[in-house]
């Protein structure tokens, strides 16, 4: 059986596995389900439909589950959909979806530090970190691995690519191409993550065609069409490069320079 301090309040219509911890004065609505292992410390909020996997931990403070900040919601249905093994620090704040998806998800073996916050239908996938107070807007893809820096926010619908780092302080308004290190305000690519995808064991081969690809297209004066053309020419075509070029071709809100 859950083990729920006497201050808590948890609806009896919410599911807790049997070894669920729940702290003190936190609230636990009747949408929330709760999965193996998770421990949700004191004055924490899950309200509306969450959905919580396994080993999960929820730090003072933490709010799952409100509704979304937007004036175009009416009280739908919606939820949050978190997975295994992620740490939600204090004050996080997580909105629910909108009708535009009908949920905000985030994925497995996050961190997330305090005072960040992720808005109405964000994607947050596996393995990233957003430090504190990274501020969201709607609709917003954060790629496996990537980082966000603390102080950053980050306009709706933008994407944060795979393997990527963007230093605190940052005003990110575009899309930031995978594999890529930005900072700045403006905000600006400044080459490759090599710290990162060495530390992740990507094979020199890998990293070398990488360089030469971002050489390309952000330092070979060229438009993004001819950069891309150029790529293909020049750089072998590996799953890596392929997944670049890809990211590059699909962005609705250009990409960082």
């Amino acid at each position: 059986m859950a083990e729920i301090h006497p201050s808590a309040i948890v609806s009896p219509k919410a599911e807790l596995a049997d070894d669920v911890v729940v702290g003190p004065f936190s609230i636990i609505g009747d949408g929330a389900t709760v999965g193996s292992g998770c421990q949700i410390a004191n004055n924490v909020l899950l309200d509306g439909k969450v959905t919580i996997g396994k080993d999960c931990k929820l730090l003072p403070g933490a709010v799952v589950g409100t509704i979304p900040q937007d004036l175009k919601y009416k009280g739908e249905e919606t939820e949050v959909v978190i997975g295994d093994n992620n740490i939600i620090r204090e004050y996080a704040t997580i909105n629910r979806g909108t009708t535009a998806s009908g949920r905000t998800v985030v994925g497995n073996g996050n961190l997330i530090m305090a005072y960040a916050h992720i808005a109405h239908d964000c994607r947050i996938r596996d393995n990233t970190i957003l430090a504190n107070a990274v501020t969201m807007a709607g609709h917003i893809v954060v790629e496996d691995f990537a980082i966000v820096g603390g102080l950053t926010p980050i306009h709706q619908f933008c994407r944060i690519g795979i393997h990527s780092i963007v230093g605190g302080l940052s005003r990110i308004n575009k899309d930031v191409p995978p594999y890529s290190k930005v900072a700045g305000i403006p905000t600006k690519v400044y080459g490759l993550n090599i710290v990162g995808l060495t530390r992740r064991n990507f094979p020199k081969d890998v990293i070398a065609n990488l360089k030469r690809a971002f050489r390309i297209i952000f330092q070979g004066g060229l438009n993004t069409t001819q950069a891309l053309a150029r790529v293909r020419e020049e750089v072998d075509l590996i799953p890596e490069v392929e997944y670049l070029l890809d990211f590059i071709s699909k962005t609705e809100r250009g990409i960082l320079k």
